[in-house]
């Protein structure tokens, strides 16, 4: 090939990727991602259609991506197949401390509806009790947090128990059948083994630790669509404020989205608060908190300051 056919050649090819960025640009500003769990505000944003109703205007599409626990999500939201999405206070902890895109761009205090629970006949009565059981909870999962706070009470450490790392689904079988010894999770499968599995609440979260649910976007995302991205804190503060007045049309709207029965996304719903709101300085002092924990107890690799992906808004 002639050098003048070959620049030809590749002037085009880098036009056309030029080209198929820009497209791909486009249809990336027509649609959003959100990334939601069987629990909480964006499940019932989802049902009501509130972020759908916004956007619809200004041409806008959302598209929802169903996870069965933080840690996964923030690996799509890593390489952007999500964009905003609501975990536990523990994923995005791990995915920072891996190096992953995201950001924190709204907050909300957890007051009930997450613990440790035991089979309602076990042996096992306080904290203590746990020493050399197996807990099962979801490896880097808000419950994660709740096993270590909740060991340290007692004057335990990690290495005093087994940990069985379980996703919600394979763990529900794992404590009704006594696979586990105790199980840390959160709503609605803290109301399922309650109800359904014959548990017992042996530690509420609220009673150990501060717990905080954060909404987490890709940070590109953030960098390149803040002022979407602040209309979707907006709407989803919005539905909050709806939900902290109206808990029984909240478990009707859970129930309708994700087939857990509506008598347990009731008592879900009506111990839940649903507030949600800007990143404080005590959420990111309490967020350090956890992952100066986890550095010390080896389950992140380095230190990390949580304050460095606080998002704040510079789009107008």
């Amino acid at each position: 090939m002639k050098r003048r056919e070959f620049l030809q050649l590749s002037l085009a090819t880098a036009a056309a990727a030029a080209l198929s960025r820009q497209a791909q640009a486009q249809a990336d500003a027509k649609e959003i991602r959100i990334g939601y769990q069987k629990n909480g505000v964006l499940v019932i944003t989802r049902q009501r259609e509130a972020l759908e109703n916004h956007f619809k205007p200004q041409g806008v599409n959302v598209k929802w991506v169903e996870f069965s626990s933080g840690p996964p999500m923030m690996e799509a939201m890593n390489v952007g197949s999500v964009d905003y999405g609501a975990v536990g206070d523990s994923p995005p902890i791990f995915a920072q401390a891996a190096g992953a895109a995201i950001v924190y761009a709204a907050a909300q205090p957890i007051m009930n509806g997450s613990g440790v629970l035991v089979p309602q006949h076990s042996a096992i009565t306080t904290i203590a009790d746990l020493k050399g059981k197996r807990i099962g909870f979801t490896k880097g999962s808000s419950a994660h947090n709740v096993v270590i706070q909740t060991l340290e009470k007692a004057g335990l450490t990690y290495e005093d128990i087994t940990p069985v790392y379980l996703t919600p689904p394979d763990a529900g079988p794992a404590f009704a059948n006594g696979g586990i010894d105790a199980w840390a999770i959160w709503d609605p499968y803290f109301a399922i083994a309650e109800t359904r599995q014959n548990g017992r609440i042996l530690v509420n979260s609220r009673d150990v630790t501060k717990t905080n649910a954060f909404y987490i976007a890709n940070r590109d995302f953030a960098r390149n669509r803040g002022a979407i991205l602040q209309q979707i804190v907006d709407v989803t503060a919005s539905t909050a404020k709806w939900a902290e007045a109206h808990p029984d049309d909240v478990a009707k709207s859970l129930a309708a989205v994700t087939g857990v029965p509506l008598d347990i996304q009731t008592i879900a719903a009506r111990r839940a608060g649903f507030s949600v709101g800007p990143v404080t300085d005590d959420i990111i002092a309490t967020q350090q908190g956890v992952a100066d924990r986890f550095f010390k107890l080896g389950l992140i690799p380095k230190q990390i300051a949580i304050r460095d992906i606080v998002w704040r808004n510079t789009q107008t």
